[in-house]
């Protein structure tokens, strides 16, 4: 081992300079993460002055078979091999004189100038030359101006050499070095940088020069047959099976497995002999692998104080990614992690306490559905306590690319609070709307964390003139489930309340936008198209720029999570009001994101400000915010039917009954003509994942079928992360057209929410799940490529 003895404990037994107590907690807090099923296992290493605390935890495997944790277990460490192997390569090369950081990409990557920029850029100044300004230490510090990750398909295969030349082809969205946003792009393109230059694939290059001199003997790409029994899984992926050894990381998997972002696998052990060596800047054999220039540049702030936030080469030292730290250890650390909860791997290191702290886990074992972010947090703030720190220190900062990490606050129930734009808002003390006269744009859904109205907020904010109030469909209080709805007062405040559900204003009108400097939106939506909320923003946002007004969007969280994109992509004529855009009916996106792609693809030259969410992840689920949940319409009334409904709402103004005037809306489907029984096993049938069926009879006190007795299904969501709405709601289309073609009014309606005539056809020839997917297929890998552009917080499946 490196400089010294440590003293390795692995129970309750321990008798070293840290806090007992603390590290008893720590045991507690993961035991209890395996208990609630976020994780299977972990690894924890805590090292403080030459003295580790290293334990395993639960199961490396829970399925097939069952395997205990062990300390010696290999871990796939993700967007740790951003900083384990490509950042030290490239500056190992640097250190040789064979690279230059501040050299163009394109000096080392020809192809590179010829990748243009994004049809829809996220800066309107960015021109394809700007692409010869990109430098390879803009890659370092993601400041190049790259989106955040390449387009994938899942039956897609390219090998090692297809993706750097994606990598390299793939347009700009930004000039380089205006905000930091983190990419994969960047690091695959380092990664490639690594090859052409030494001649040495990234895996042989780090092999050679980092792993090998430093006995990392555990450490590498690629593992061998001989370590499979030690390495912990992840999910299984349809045409690969368990992945055990085979990266995660879909893009990197693509690429064979070697690529500059992901694709290392390591052990605990393994990381700590590289931190040590970062630390203390010695390797195994007393010779240095990277001087002490480099080790400082890894380490220490690179990006301007303009940027809001520190990053040094590779590693992060205060973005809004580095809440693995907790909020105890002080804020000039360092540290990375497998990203955003991709498998579980993070790292934190502290100089000022020479603390470091390892927490490994494979949180997508047996499936996507375990969480780590929450984990991570408790970790680095016992793990602080454990060694002497007990002040809180709390993050601050952020930009609209990076949403700011708020101040770590726990609800009743455990989760992390996240804040909503109009909270953030709030805490910025009103500066985006101070002087201005505004109309609000919201519903009931507009509050608060603490539950005040929005109304009210901006009502009596200084320097904030609230003048107009307009409402969408339901009204502004959200109770009214009528074809159209009328002008009112609001009762607390007496402004004008102008609805924007009539049949001949969908709009603000210019008498009613008179005097207004601004229109400020601020309506939850629920993440499917045909919810008529983002119409309402859209139309909105088209008038405020026809007069000439600012539109601000109060952003919020999408409830049903923003990394699943599903169904078809809006196709031909119709009621723009429930299709007001081409994008797919799951469009994986916040109402902010949408007013940028709005604004932009729709051409409406808006002079639009998002004000974002702080604190907030897409794979988040509405009910793992700690936001307080209100309806956002009459029937939509918990988050399972928000995730219900993109799928269920597929039938509706068919002549089936989707549970409107019962308690339990789009929770159960059914029509007098139905036979309950027979519905639930062919429904079953299916193989839908993620849910399951049974049968139910129910009857509507009002809408379709009311007074009338109906044989259906009812849904239960066994595991929502695997759940597909838009496999439901093919499924049963399907399954009623077959059973009862001359029954299901499937011509005359399917298509009125659905929107993709050619779905319909497919699903009246019978054709399969997998054909009629194949039919919106290259549509929907277009607006995936499309929406990178517009996207505020970071995805991974993406």
């Amino acid at each position: 081992m490196l400089l010294g003895i440590f003293f390795f404990c692995y129970s309750a037994s321990y008798a070293g300079k840290m806090r007992a107590e603390k590290l008893r907690e720590l045991d507690l807090v993961i035991e209890q993460s395996i208990e609630k099923g976020d994780i299977p296992g972990a690894v924890l290493w805590i090292e403080s002055k030459g003295e580790v605390y290293q334990r395993a935890y639960g199961r490396r495997v829970v399925s097939p078979g069952s395997e205990e944790m062990t300390v010696d277990t290999i871990f796939d460490v993700a967007s740790l091999t951003k900083v384990m192997a490509t950042t030290p390569a490239i500056l190992h090369l640097s250190e040789g004189g064979r690279l230059a950081l501040d050299a163009p990409v394109s000096d080392y990557l020809p192809e590179f100038s010829d990748g243009g920029i994004r049809s829809e850029p996220v800066d309107p100044e960015v021109t394809a030359k700007d692409r010869e300004r990109i430098t390879v230490r803009d890659l370092l510090t993601h400041q190049s101006g790259l989106p955040p990750g390449i387009f994938l398909s899942e039956k897609d295969f390219w090998g090692h050499e297809e993706g750097a030349r994606r990598a390299a082809a793939i347009g700009l969205i930004e000039r380089p070095r205006q905000r930091f946003r983190y990419s994969d792009v960047n690091f695959i393109l380092l990664g490639e940088i690594v090859a052409r230059v030494s001649g040495q694939r990234l895996d042989e290059y780090a092999e050679a020069h980092l792993f090998g001199p430093l006995g990392m003997q555990s450490s590498g790409f690629l593992p061998t047959v001989r370590a499979q029994s030690r390495i912990a899984p992840t999910n299984e992926i349809e045409g690969y099976g368990l992945l055990r050894g085979i990266v995660h990381d879909p893009t990197a998997r693509r690429m064979q497995g070697v690529a500059g972002h992901a694709g290392l696998f390591s052990t605990a052990e393994d990381l700590a002999t590289f931190l040590r060596v970062l630390m203390r800047g010695e390797a195994v054999s007393g010779i240095p692998i990277l001087d002490d220039d480099s080790l400082s540049a890894m380490t220490t702030n690179q990006l301007a104080p303009s940027a809001g936030m520190e990053r040094g080469l590779g590693w992060d030292i205060s973005s809004n990614f580095a809440y693995q730290r907790g909020t105890k250890f002080p804020l000039n650390g360092y540290g990375h992690t497998g990203h955003t909860g991709w498998t579980g791997s993070s790292i934190w290191v502290d100089p000022a306490s020479d603390t470091f702290v390892i927490l490994l886990a494979n949180r997508n074992h047996p499936s996507e559905s375990g969480r780590i972010k929450q984990l991570r947090i408790e970790v680095g703030t016992l793990a602080a306590e454990a060694v002497g720190y007990t002040k809180e220190v709390i993050l601050s900062g952020g930009r609209e690319m990076a949403p700011e990490k708020p101040a770590v606050q726990t609800a009743a129930g455990g989760s992390e609070f996240v804040l909503n734009g109009v909270d953030v808002l709030e805490r910025d003390r009103f500066s985006a709307l101070k002087g201005l006269k505004i109309g609000l744009i919201t519903n009931q859904t507009g509050i608060t964390r603490t539950r005040r109205s929005t109304i009210d907020l901006l009502a009596s904010a200084k320097g904030v003139k609230l003048k107009a109030l307009f409402s969408p469909e339901h009204g502004i209080r959200g109770v009214l489930d009528q074809d159209l709805v009328d002008d009112s007062r609001d009762a607390a405040t007496r402004l004008p309340v102008y609805s924007l559900y009539k049949s001949e204003f969908r709009k603000p009108t210019a008498e009613q936008m008179a005097g207004l400097d601004a229109l400020v939106f601020d309506i939850q939506d629920i993440g499917c198209r045909f919810y008529t909320y983002v119409s309402t923003m859209g139309l909105a946002m088209e008038a405020a720029a026809e007069q000439g007004l600012k539109f601000i969007v109060l952003d919020r969280v999408n409830p049903i999570g923003g990394e699943v994109v599903d169904g078809p992509v809006r196709r031909g004529e119709g009621n723009d009001f429930v299709a007001f855009h081409s994008i797919p009916v799951q469009h994986g996106m916040t109402v902010g994101e949408l007013a940028r792609m709005f604004n932009a693809e729709r051409n409406v030259g808006a002079d639009l400000t998002v004000i974002p969410v702080a604190g907030w992840i897409p794979s988040m689920f509405f009910d793992e915010t700690g936001l307080p949940w209100v309806n956002p319409s009459p029937n939509i009334r918990s988050v399972t039917e928000a995730m219900l409904y993109p799928g269920v709402g597929l039938i509706e103004f068919t002549n089936v009954s989707v549970g409107r005037g019962t308690q339990t809306p789009f929770e159960h489907v059914g029509a007098p003509w139905i036979h309950d029984g027979k519905l639930a096993i062919e429904m079953r049938d299916e193989g839908l994942s993620g849910i399951d069926f049974y049968p139910t009879r129910f009857t509507p006190d009002s809408s379709v079928f009311g007074g009338e007795d109906c044989g259906g299904i009812r849904f239960v969501l066994t595991d929502r992360n695997r759940f597909r709405p838009i496999d439901l709601g093919l499924a049963l289309k399907r399954v009623l057209h077959r059973s009862h073609p001359d029954t299901f009014n499937l011509m005359e309606k399917g298509n009125i929410l659905l929107r993709h005539e050619e779905t319909l056809e497919a699903i009246s020839d019978g054709e399969s799940a997998e054909d009629i997917r194949s039919r919106w297929k290259e549509d929907l890998d277009e607006f995936l490529n499309r929406r990178e552009a517009f996207l505020i917080y970071p995805r991974k499946n993406q």
